[in-house]
Parts: structure tokens; sequence; C-alpha cells
């Protein structure tokens, strides 16, 4: 059925073309669908998105979500009261004496070895001197007498006083060394004229100068010269600091 409708219309189309100056061309008969190609490549990603509204909330005795982060540590709270006072412990046992103790005895020794050297090494310079348990030493500086009591309860000891005639001469030898006059530890009591120690026990040693002491209530320190003879002073002026240890 196709062919001789086909055939009509090429006769048809002959004879209208044979009519006219230039003929058209007809229709060619269509061809068949071509095979589909291969897939294309996937586009980029888009622009994400705005977030979208919050979701409503569950209904009670729903699961717990998980934890959120930990946030940033608070400010450090007021330091609180004391506690209260434990019990004392059981006492430790009891150490060895230290004649048994090798190892602390072998420290001691050292120890001796080692002061014994350094107050060696100061007597030589003549900073320090010894009496029997007692010694002296002066670290060269001249100040009022405030600072020289200052200076030697710092360091543990007392201002010199010397309570017997070996130790005036030790405090004499420091005297020499340095060729300066220095403060005794011993002040006028209340008493005009009257001396005691800086404990306010009596005097049971002097070696005061002839007609010393002659201040009468003004001059309340004592100060040793350089041959060892006594002078009360004024407390204001700046002699050699010796203390006693």
């Amino acid at each position: 059925m196709l062919l001789p409708q086909i055939l009509g219309a090429v006769v048809a189309f002959l004879v209208a073309c044979h009519a006219e100056e230039h003929c058209t061309g007809i229709p060619g008969i269509p061809g068949t669908p071509g095979t589909n190609g291969l897939p294309g490549r996937d586009g980029r990603d888009g622009m994400k998105g705005d977030p979208g509204p919050p979701g409503t909330q569950g209904p009670p005795g729903g699961m717990m979500g998980p934890p959120g982060r930990d946030g940033l540590p608070g400010l450090t709270g007021p330091k609180g009261d004391q506690g209260e006072k434990g019990e004392r412990g059981e006492p430790g046992q009891r150490g060895l004496p230290a004649s048994l103790d090798t190892e602390l005895e072998g420290i001691l020794s050292t120890l001796r070895h080692h002061i014994a050297a350094l107050e060696g090494v100061l007597a030589l310079e003549g900073t320090i001197t010894r009496v029997g348990e007692k010694m002296f030493a002066t670290n060269g500086k001249e100040v009022d007498f405030a600072t020289v009591l200052d200076v030697c309860e710092r360091a543990g000891g007392s201002v010199a006083a010397p309570r017997n005639e070996e130790e005036n001469n030790a405090i004499l030898s420091i005297v020499k060394r340095f060729n300066r006059h220095a403060y005794l530890g011993i002040k006028e009591s209340p008493i005009p004229g009257e001396f005691s120690y800086m404990d306010e026990t009596p005097l049971n040693y002097t070696k005061w100068n002839p007609s010393e002491p002659n201040g009468k209530g003004a001059e309340k320190c004592v100060e040793m010269y350089t041959d060892g003879g006594w002078n009360d002073k004024k407390c204001n002026y700046y002699r050699l600091t010796i203390c006693e240890f």
C-alpha cells in the first residue's frame, strides 16, 4: 500500500515540475533512529543552600541527643576556708645514732672540714677571730649603731660585747686590722653614767679609758679605740661593724 502512494506522489511531482522552469526536490524517506550515545559526566556540585528552619521539638521522654562540646573554663573561685587540723600521725621509726650512721657521719665530717677551712681563710684575712665557743666577725663596713644592731641580728648574732680580757683582745685584733673604732654591744641604762649589756644585765667587765664614761646621758653608746680602751659615744656616728656568734 505504501509503494503505490509513493509512486503516485513522484509522478505528480514530475508533472508539476515539468510545467515549471525549475524544480525543487521532494523530501526523502525518513531514516531509522540512531542509537543512544554514552551517558555524560556528572556536573559540579551546586552552592550550599541556606539552612532550613529548625524542626519541631520532640515529645517529652524522647531519646537524649549527644552531649555538646565543653565550654571555656571559668574563672578560679575564691579560696575556701582552711579545714580542721587532722589528728597527729604515729611517730616514725627511730633512726640510728649519728655515731652508728656511717653515711651521716661522713657528711658531718666533710661539713666540719669545710667550715674549718672557711674559718681559716677568714681568720687569715682578719675578718673573724675565735675565743673559746665564741666567734667575732666583721663585714668591714662602718655604719651607725642602729644599723650595726640590725646587721648582727639578721646574721643570727649580736653586737660584739667583751665579757673578759681575752674577748676584748679578740675584738681589738679586728679593730687594729681595719684601724677603725668599733661599736660594742653595750648601752647606757636609764641612770646616766651607768652602762649594761644589750639584754640589760650589768657589766661584769670594763675597759674604760681614763675619765670615761663622761657623756652624762648624752652619749648612750660605747666604742672601742684602736688601743682596746672604751669610750662612751653618741649612737649616730659611723663605726666598724663587729658581731659575735
